[in-house]
């Protein structure tokens, strides 16, 4: 009497391309979106100095 011979899947080691593809799209989203807060924070401090060369605004306070 011998059973049914069950198929497992057989566990292999990380595939090292696949790792290499995961890490270069990783670090690419990272990056974009590090550079997208980059030129946001540089938009404002544009506008800020922007203001301040035309008058609108001032750095020293009104007594």
């Amino acid at each position: 009497m011998s059973g049914g011979r069950v198929a497992h899947v057989t566990l292999k080691g990380p595939s090292v391309v696949k790792e290499i593809i995961i890490g270069i799209t990783l670090g690419l989203a990272a990056g974009g979106l590090w550079k997208m807060h980059h030129w946001n924070e540089q938009r404002k401090s544009r506008a800020f100095y922007d203001l301040l060369e035309k008058g609108e605004i001032s750095v020293v306070a009104e007594e």
